[in-house]
């Protein structure tokens, strides 16, 4: 397949090989540009689709769209669900994802969704990587950026690991670590599957209480990341690539 634009910035995808009577697996993931991204996904599993292709299954690491999984106020979109409606318009016939913000996400589908989760590579990871000696495992406030973040136990001494699905600017991580040290946390450390890690998440992490912020490879890390010696990437394609082959095979 390759992907290239018109001068007007539409996109044209081209499958370069038979796809007739095939099981297709189309990985893609919500990296910047989001809207981009998903523009070719849904152009390239219709592409699939109008070629004969037996089954599609978008394979998504990192579900676009998956915070705005509610109407959290008035007039407020259900994104999510749209872009639910659009893969299956497309012609997508099966969905792998990892991790979704909200698990509701799946109703929003007719056709299966496989929700993967990256717990048994974190677990490694943190058996792996960090002191288990007096350690902490700490879930923020989903509301912690919205309203005054409080501390529930004792974290008096013991090394803090912050645990989330998402981190994007990071002000949520940064302010739980704050919050952690103030109580008398030994050392702060976080581990997030989907690191976005947009606008000034690095600089900020730089210059944080953090440790360390581990995040999976479900989306790639920016060059400036990449250089920041605070973040580390851990890799789930072992779980996905178990789930492809399980797919395609008809295993449970």
């Amino acid at each position: 397949m390759t992907s290239s634009r018109f001068s007007n910035g539409e996109t044209i995808v081209v499958i370069e090989t038979s796809v007739r009577d095939a099981d297709v697996f189309v990985i893609q993931t919500a990296a910047d540009p989001v809207n981009d991204m998903l523009i070719e996904l849904l152009i390239t599993i219709s592409a699939c689709k109008i070629a004969s292709a037996r089954r599609i299954t978008a394979v998504l690491p990192c579900f676009p769209y998956s915070r705005q999984d509610k109407k959290d106020r008035s007039r407020a979109p259900i994104t999510a669900k749209l872009v639910a409606n659009m893969l299956e318009t497309a012609g997508c016939s099966h969905v792998i994802t990892m991790d979704l913000h909200a698990s509701q996400i799946q109703g929003f589908f007719n056709i299966p969704v496989d929700n993967l989760y990256a717990e048994t590579v974190i677990v490694d990871y943190i058996r792996q990587n960090m002191p288990l000696e007096n350690v902490v495992i700490v879930s923020p406030d989903a509301g912690g950026a919205k309203r005054r973040m409080i501390l529930v136990g004792s974290v008096v001494g013991k090394t803090a690991i912050i645990v989330d699905d998402i981190a994007d600017t990071c002000g949520t991580l940064i302010l739980a670590s704050e919050v952690l040290k103030k109580h008398g946390a030994e050392s702060c450390r976080a581990v997030v599957v989907h690191g976005f890690l947009s606008g000034p998440a690095v600089d900020r992490i730089e210059q944080s209480s953090l440790e360390t912020l581990v995040v999976a490879n479900t989306l790639p890390l920016s060059s400036m990341a990449q250089k920041c010696p605070k973040i580390h990437s851990i890799d789930v394609s072992g779980i996905i690539a178990e789930a492809i082959r399980r797919t395609y095979n008809g295993e449970s």
